[in-house]
């Protein structure tokens, strides 16, 4: 692993630049350059091929931002980001083709279309937590819906915000595709700017201020954010199988994701052999002293370190709790006798601690769930088919598995996307390339017949039109 160079705190931009930017972003749209779906192609194999170019540096980046490993980054970063880039330029043709809907018979002669056609410019947000991700797949739908695009990355994580503004100043005009690094006088600037859309990717508080800014233009948003997203686990359960997958999707990325599980839900009679799977589970991935295994991130920064810290006090630590300062490094931590009333339990953990709480039965479960605000992503571990029903039924979330965790977004026919408190619409795939085009709706009618039925004057015809209209 080589080191990377220091990193220092990225500069706050200029207001003004900012301002001229979006303006010449604009022009460039109005150009119709953005149009041709030949272009766009060109542009996503451009990046494709910087992304290839650049991927030993942003393995570099991310281990020096958060000590991520390398095999983490392909997968939930780089590789994820390929793939999506392959389906999109595999599909790409189809998915800008106008659409036929069938028509209605009171239009005859007519023929109807869908046109996917581009929002205009669109404002890009990325989170620190999967720093090229999170910002990347975004662009790729909006750069094949055929849009100019300003991206924001985190500047929590600046060795990887410099290597992702490198790489697209490298291959882009900022009149198509510009970067704008910065923190939050930075983006304060960004929202004060009218965009054709805006995509936003971080913390609920963060992204009622970006719905604010946004209504002020009446600009169209997708907010993806988050919230204590459960895993449930049946009596029923392999319980070795869930206590893997569980383990998997908490402590991946040090827990720093948006979809990890944030707490568990055990039934009662089983909760103690799933916590003792759980522990030896953890031992088996990063081995008797988790500081020293090579497979283990680092929490972002010390603000996120000392948050963290602090709901170890909570509850009573069954594994894990040991924490340095110095490497930012706490361990992979199961915490047990917790209540709905523990800080741990009030707010998205978003970090390597995960608390364990007893249910009696599916209902009560479904109920703890149904208490709380609406969350992004649940888990259910169970064998019972009706119960996988019950609970798929009777809970609300954005998305999730049966018998396992965060592999929903593996498929990009599945949208992702939160609802509630934890977001507002869902990309990926072709829902990547939806969600940054307007759908515009163009009836075209035939002009060799004219009926008279629809003209003034109506004397005498409305039982007419109301027969026709009960007939249809």
């Amino acid at each position: 692993m080589a080191t990377p160079a220091t990193i220092t705190a990225t500069p706050e931009a200029d207001q003004r630049s900012v301002q001229k930017l979006v303006q010449r972003q604009r022009a460039f749209f109005a150009s119709g350059k953005t149009l041709d779906v030949e272009f766009r192609r060109e542009q996503l194999k451009r990046l494709q091929q910087a992304i290839r170019k650049h991927e030993q540096d942003l393995f570099d980046a991310m281990y020096s931002d958060f000590r991520k490993p390398e095999m983490e980054t392909y997968s939930t970063e780089v590789g994820f980001v390929e793939l999506e880039l392959k389906l999109t330029l595999k599909n790409l043709t189809n998915w800008a083709k106008p659409r036929k809907v069938s028509e209605s018979i009171i239009n005859f002669p007519a023929s109807s279309y869908v046109y996917s056609e581009p929002y205009g410019v669109a404002l890009i947000i990325g989170p620190w937590n999967y720093p090229f991700q999170l910002l990347l797949n975004p662009l790729i739908g909006a750069m094949a819906a055929g849009n100019c695009a300003v991206v924001k990355p985190s500047e929590l994580t600046p060795a990887t915000s410099a290597v992702v503004a490198r790489m697209l100043r490298e291959n882009f005009e900022e009149d198509y595709v510009a970067v704008v690094e910065g923190g939050v006088q930075t983006t304060q600037y960004l929202l004060q700017q009218r965009y054709d859309y805006i995509f936003f990717t971080g913390s609920t508080r963060v992204g009622k201020i970006v719905m604010r800014a946004a209504a002020e233009n009446l600009t169209p948003v997708t907010l993806e954010l988050g919230g204590k997203s459960p895993a449930i686990v049946a009596e029923d359960a392999d319980l070795g199988l869930a206590a893997r997958r569980i383990a998997w999707g908490k402590y991946l990325n040090a827990g720093q994701t948006c979809v990890a599980p944030d707490y568990v839900l055990v039934e009662e009679q089983v909760k103690e052999e799933f916590v003792h799977l759980l522990s030896q589970t953890i031992q088996d991935f990063y081995g008797e002293d988790p500081a020293k295994s090579p497979d283990y991130a680092r929490i972002v920064n010390d603000q996120h370190f000392s948050r963290l810290s602090k709901l170890l006090q909570d509850g009573v630590t069954r594994t894990g709790g040991q924490t340095d300062g110095n490497s930012r490094y706490i361990a992979p931590t199961v915490l047990d006798q917790v209540t709905w009333q523990h800080p741990v339990m009030q707010d998205e953990i978003f970090g390597p601690i995960l608390p364990v709480i007893p249910f009696k039965g599916i209902d009560e479960a479904v109920k703890m769930v149904n208490n709380h605000e609406k969350p992004l992503a649940l888990y259910f571990f169970s064998s019972s088919k009706s119960k996988q029903q019950q609970l798929l039924q009777y809970t609300h979330f954005g998305g999730g598995c049966i018998n396992d965790t965060i592999s929903h977004l593996i498929n990009p026919n599945l949208p992702f996307g939160g609802v509630g408190a934890s977001g507002m619409g869902s990309y990926h795939g072709k829902g990547s390339f939806d969600v940054f085009s307007h759908q515009k709706s163009v009836l075209h009618r035939g002009t060799w017949i004219d009926l008279p039925l629809r003209y003034p004057p109506y004397r005498n015809r409305l039982p007419m039109l109301r027969k026709l209209f009960n007939w249809l």
